[in-house]
């Protein structure tokens, strides 16, 4: 039987999961899976992150955003392909559409990278940024792995599953401005904050944006508005889960709508961790996620294949 259709993201608190209370931990676990096997988002409290953090963040990243163009532009470098530094206007364009959306980025990526991987790039007129991005960037790290144990738990996985894999991972942290817009009227057709997609990572971790604008496509094709309360993050799956569950876990479409004309002259701010695995993590659906019911719907890839793919589909990487 199909579960009931939901209008709002379920709630839960970290909390119960490293309580040591053994019905509290699995009530966790159950509850965790069923809100991302059914809308594939839910709200969480007792992240790690505080209050006084997410304001400093928020107050950091609008002043990059408030520089001048000649000043964030020198931290843009596209042979990164976009993994590091400033993305700027105009740049990312969602899955299947032909109109870039409305907003410019700034990616902070592992503080310690390892191998090959990508060196952070941090503004050198505001050290600060370095300072509360890399803060958050941990706190957001340590919540994943603790979600992504209890969801090896509901995969009937061992605990520590994911951990090896996330370990030096391909995280990210995205400072996000949707800039005003003051003539919406000169828009092209179809240009949104953020055109419909789903995330490329394992699960998302977003904190409360300092405006209105979030919606999810629930499965009955009704867009709803996904809010949380100030102490909570908003967590989803993202394709790799997806497609390592068989879409078992989904990962459910979202957009950012434009706000009401009135409003079109104001900016607003989100901060996203996207968290990845390493890029040799095996994205092969889980054996017991394929059944006859349920046949394997995706081809086999790496997850830095995977990654390599959907950056040349958001024109990211050529």
């Amino acid at each position: 039987m199909e579960p009931a259709l939901l209008d709002e993201v379920p709630s839960l608190d970290l909390a119960d999961f490293t309580s040591g209370d053994a019905k509290k931990k699995e009530k966790f676990v159950a509850d965790l899976g069923a809100a991302f096997t059914n809308i594939g988002f839910v709200a969480i409290k007792n992240h790690g992150l505080s209050d006084d953090l997410r304001i400093k963040l928020y107050d950091i990243v609008q002043h990059f955003f408030s520089l001048p163009e000649a000043e964030k532009k020198k931290y843009e470098f596209p042979e990164l392909f976009g993994q590091r530094g400033y993305i700027g206007k105009g740049k990312e364009t969602a899955k299947g559409f032909k109109v870039a959306d409305l907003k410019e980025f700034y990616h902070v990526g592992q503080p310690e990278p390892v191998g090959d991987m990508a060196k952070n790039i941090f503004p050198d007129e505001l050290p600060a940024f370095k300072q509360y991005t890399v803060e958050v960037y941990k706190t957001f790290e340590n919540a994943g792995k603790t979600l992504l144990k209890a969801l090896a738990l509901y995969l009937s996985l061992p605990e520590d599953y994911f951990e090896d894999k996330v370990k030096n991972g391909d995280s990210i942290l995205r400072a996000l401005h949707y800039f005003p817009i003051e003539n919406p009227e000169l828009l092209p057709d179809g240009a949104v904050r953020a055109a419909a997609h789903g995330d490329i990572n394992l699960i998302t971790l977003l904190m409360g944006a300092s405006a209105e604008g979030l919606e999810v496509l629930r499965r009955d094709g009704k867009w709803i508005a996904i809010t949380a309360l100030p102490d909570q993050i908003v967590v989803n799956v993202g394709d790799m889960l997806d497609r390592l569950t068989n879409h078992k876990l989904k990962s459910t479409i979202h957009r950012v709508v434009n706000p009401p004309r009135e409003k079109m002259g104001t900016s607003r701010f989100s901060i996203p961790f996207f968290m990845h695995p390493r890029a040799a993590m095996d994205l092969t659906s889980l054996e017991n996620c394929v059944t006859s019911e349920y046949p394997k719907m995706y081809v086999n890839m790496t997850a830095g294949e995977f990654l390599d793919e959907r950056l040349r589909e958001l024109g990211l990487k050529k």
